[in-house]
């Protein structure tokens, strides 16, 4: 697989039902990853499926994670789930004084698993397209 796209997506489902995890789903403009459903083990079962070049080979999604506003640290409520929970040590936490620790996100590192979005109690984490270096 060279060059990947997701508009050569047919909506076909194939990998919808071959992934183990269960957090694809078909939307208008194609497939998309259900962050909130789980994490997703880059197991390859979705690219095996899938009669066209929708999926690529580098282990990285067309999405990276990013933290919103309603994150429990915005509110005084000290939590670090995220952090914990990225497999790729993607999110570190700054140091505040007097409140608590604030998670911040390296989109250079996020492969866009979503294991921090499906563990966060808030539900502050969504997936967000990556910005193009010609943008």
């Amino acid at each position: 697989m060279s060059q990947t796209s997701l508009a050569a997506c047919t909506q076909c489902r194939d990998c919808v039902e071959a992934c183990p995890e269960t957090i694809l789903k078909i939307a208008p403009d194609g497939v998309e990853l259900v962050p909130e459903a789980g994490e997703c083990t880059f197991c390859g079962a979705c690219a095996e499926a899938c009669p066209e070049d929708v999926f690529g080979a580098d282990l990285r999604m067309a999405h990276v994670m990013a933290i919103s506003e309603i994150c429990f640290v915005h509110a005084g409520i000290s939590c670090m789930t995220c952090r914990d929970a990225c497999p790729e040590e993607a999110i570190s936490v700054k140091p505040r004084i007097g409140a608590p620790f604030l998670p911040q996100l390296d989109a250079a590192a996020c492969t866009g698993c979503a294991a921090c979005a499906s563990a966060c109690p808030a539900g502050a984490i969504r997936a967000v397209r990556k910005e193009t270096e010609d943008a």
